[in-house]
């Protein structure tokens, strides 16, 4: 089931099925390696949802609730 990554919550294991959104704001999360395929650890969400830390590729991103709802993902299985 495709979801968005601003709708995951702590400890959800997701993997990034595209990235959507123009110009600039694709350009700067394909920049940060959020690309398809790459697995993500949501590792932290702030009480009204906005940032939400999580682990990509090795390394920890926050990201704004807009942005989070550019990147469309997959959950992955416990």
């Amino acid at each position: 089931m495709e979801t968005t990554l601003n709708e995951c919550r702590p400890g959800d294991k997701v993997v990034i099925v595209r990235v959507s959104g123009e110009g600039p704001v694709k350009r700067r999360l394909m920049d940060m390696g959020v690309t398809r395929g790459a697995e993500i650890l949501v590792r932290k969400v702030a009480p009204m949802g906005d940032p939400i830390e999580v682990n990509i590729r090795g390394y920890e991103l926050t990201f704004r609730k807009a942005d989070a709802g550019n990147i469309i993902i997959q959950k992955l299985e416990s």
